[in-house]
């Protein structure tokens, strides 16, 4: 089974737009969890897709064009594009200016650059050829030698086999369509021609894999047709033209549908991704994006794509970027195996190569609390003694610790109490091997989730931690858990997935902070949460923390406000006044909390409209706790608190900028603010002057290096340097 898991807005492209305008990105092409974004004009943009922010932006110059798109050299760190055909362009990330970067010309116009790992980029040439990168730069104006002179090239890709580069292309003349191996290591070149085999239809999309030396080619006809052909990476020596096969693997939709502007992407052995417009005889278009198992030729999921899509469609891990409109999204999806077994709901026997179906002794359930679960197994009759079913018990939990599966453990879930199931959790994850880990993982969680919906009183707390601490997991693939954490008000489960989920929303984090902030520091004492990180600078003695507390009025400030042009010398106060910026304002446990969120990833825009939901005590006590953690961390004169996870200055200061414009008007207009801000004002504008002192200090000892020294300074020498 295939599904679509959540998705989300990385950007917007201009110019994007349905069929009816073909436009949208040039490339799109990974790093890592980053994607180099190439527009159809002058301008390249990399994004971190999991805080979905552009790191970098790069344009050239106005009367150029971008031809090829951008790619990353993974041997040097370095982006290389092609702008008008010929000029090949090299620059690294921190470079902000595309005509100070390293420029050649090359003597023949470029079709694409393609990126392996670990070698350089392979450059395929509009007329065939194909060079590696360190080659062409080694004498840019080499003559290329023509492969073709009449043909097109529609698609290629480029693939590592044993540490030797090659490249896989396909070109077009006429009706005929041809298929090129070009090996790099050495330079081979094989030929062969697609056959038509009676398919009259235009040709949309190619996608190919390489396994086990074997090149699997798919071609998307605009019948809906995907057609196999196995292209081999060598060819026989007779000289004449091999004419390659395709056989029919599977048919999208029905007669009478016309595909446009589609591309297909292969998500694995069994699954595919279609996009694109499908245009009925009735004249009803329709455009969306869907997952197909080619091995059954089943619908797995579908999504429609209502403001028009240009067809494009990129696979990346397990994420699909498919253009939506004007913006370009990112739609996370996961795949099972495929088998005939899992089809029909069946459950796939590993320990034998013959699947059998599995029964349930439900009279052992029943008598013993347990679940044994055995192929084949018969089940008693009504009236069985039950000293019989007592005594098959040691040997059934023996037999289930040592083959425990997915849907065993499922039913157990949803059957059996919370102790049974932690227990029978922990033998499942302690095994050697779990096939399939995080669709393993997610199934189990949802199974767990369903029954805390369906069961109120059912929350197995223990279980919900131990799932969360393993490794890989992420929000998407467990959406529910937070939601549920957060209805049973789990702080320690919520601090968790702050801590591991990478994908948290922005929606969801605000929740937890909401949910931080309204309990007392009384019933979080109660709670188990692990407060290591805040004690080597938060002061956790109660008598202590009472003691202070006393001396300080409602709200958490003092009865005196500082001086106006204090903060340049050191803040002293009576003996009867106390410091509230050196005063924690909450329990460590509060501030263990808080210091997860402060941790977490957001971005900015989707962030600002869920802070508003803040109540203006929320957000004087988060802002007090935020300026405590700024002037811990101005005096120890480092950028970072001391701990594991405690936040640094810079996440500080952007919450404390985000709370501040998500509450402006809130915080100006309360009473009970103005002494946070004028001691937040004071303390800027005595950064603001230490700052200027060390510019000078600075701007000094550059001019102390400008000083041109004797060579020859004896064995012993005092000079003095005066700075006017």
């Amino acid at each position: 089974m295939a599904a679509f898991c959540e998705e989300f807005t990385l950007c917007t492209v201009a110019g994007s737009g349905g069929c009816a305008l073909p436009q949208g990105p040039l490339g799109l092409e990974p790093d890592g969890d980053r994607v180099l974004l190439t527009d159809r004009g002058r301008t390249v943009t990399l994004y971190k897709v999991s805080d979905q922010k552009p790191l970098g932006c790069w344009s050239v110059k106005q009367s150029q064009v971008i031809t090829c798109p951008a790619v990353c050299n993974f041997e040097t760190g370095e982006f290389v594009l092609v702008h008008d055909d010929k000029v090949l362009q090299i620059w690294k990330e921190d470079d902000t200016n595309l005509d100070k970067v390293f420029k050649a010309t090359l003597s023949a116009d470029v079709y694409w650059i393609h990126s392996v790992p670990h070698a350089e980029p392979l450059v395929l040439f509009k007329n065939g050829a194909v060079k590696s990168l360190d080659v062409l730069l080694a004498a840019p104006q080499q003559e290329i030698k023509n492969v073709f002179s009449n043909e097109v090239i529609r698609w290629s890709e480029a693939f590592v086999e044993v540490e030797k580069p090659f490249v896989v292309f396909i070109t077009e003349q006429d009706v005929n369509c041809f298929i090129y191996v070009q090996h790099c290591n050495p330079y081979i070149l094989h030929k062969f021609k697609l056959d038509h085999g009676g398919e009259s239809s235009t040709l949309l999309s190619f996608a190919v894999s390489l396994k086990n030396k074997v090149v699997t080619l798919l071609c998307l006809y605009s019948s809906g047709c995907v057609y196999k052909v196995l292209v081999p990476l060598q060819q026989n020596d007779s000289g004449e033209q091999h004419i390659l096969p395709k056989s029919l693997l599977t048919r999208l939709e029905q007669s009478g549908t016309l595909f446009k502007c589609a591309s297909i992407a292969i998500l694995d052995k069994d699954h595919i991704a279609v996009t694109g417009c499908l245009d009925s005889t009735d004249g009803k278009v329709k455009e969306s994006i869907s997952l197909w198992n080619i091995k059954f030729q089943t619908l797995q999921d579908s999504k429609e794509l209502p403001l028009g899509s240009t067809g494009q469609c990129w696979c990346y891990g397990d994420r699909l970027f498919v253009m939506h409109g004007k913006e370009l999204k990112v739609i996370l999806y996961k795949c099972e195996t495929s088998s005939l077994a899992a089809a029909l709901g069946k459950i796939k026997s590993t320990s034998t190569s013959e699947t059998k179906s599995l029964s349930v002794n439900w009279n052992m359930l029943q008598e013993d609390g347990l679940l044994c679960v055995q192929p084949d197994q018969p089940v008693p009759a009504k009236g069985a003694s039950k000293r019989l079913l007592r005594s098959g018990r040691t040997t059934c939990a023996k037999t289930q610790l040592e083959s425990l599966t997915v849907e065993q453990l499922l039913l157990i879930i949803k059957n059996f109490s919370p102790d049974v199931i932690e227990e029978k959790l922990m033998n499942f994850l302690s095994s050697a091997q779990i096939p399939d880990f995080q669709v393993s993982i997610g199934n189990i969680l949802l199974a767990l989730m369903n029954r805390c919906e369906a069961e109120p009183a059912f929350y197995p707390s223990n279980c919900l931690v131990q799932l969360a601490q393993m490794q890989g997991l992420s929000y998407s693939i467990c959406p529910g858990l937070m939601t549920v954490a957060l209805e049973k008000r789990d702080v320690c489960l919520l601090q968790l997935c702050l801590q591991r989920f990478p994908d948290i929303p922005e929606a969801v984090t605000c929740a937890c902070l909401r949910t931080f902030l309204s309990l007392g520091d009384d019933s979080l004492e109660k709670m188990n949460v692990n407060i290591d990180s805040v004690t080597s600078y938060i002061d956790t003695a109660p008598n202590r923390k009472k003691e202070d507390q006393s001396k300080v009025i409602q709200n958490g400030f003092s009865s005196e406000l500082l001086e106006e042009n204090s903060c340049d010398a050191q803040l002293t106060q009576k003996s009867h006044a106390v410091d509230t910026s050196k005063l924690c304002p909450v329990g460590p446990q509060k501030a263990t909390l808080l210091n997860s969120i402060l941790r977490s990833a957001y971005s900015e825009t989707f962030l600002l409209p869920h802070l508003k939901d803040l109540s203006a005590e929320q957000v004087i006590l988060f802002l007090q706790y935020l300026q405590f953690l700024y002037m811990k961390c101005s005096e120890q004169a480092t950028t970072k608190l001391p701990g594991m996870f405690c936040p640094t200055i810079n996440q500080i200061m952007d919450w404390m900028c985000l709370l501040l414009d998500a509450h402006f008007t809130v915080v100006v207009m309360l009473p009970e603010a103005k002494g946070l801000l004028s001691s937040l004002h004071k303390f800027v504008r005595a950064q603001v002057h230490f700052c200027s002192e060390l510019n000078k200090i600075e701007g000094s000892l550059k001019e102390l290096q400008k000083i041109n020294n004797p060579k020859d300074v004896g064995l012993y020498s005092i000079e003095v340097l005066k700075l006017v």
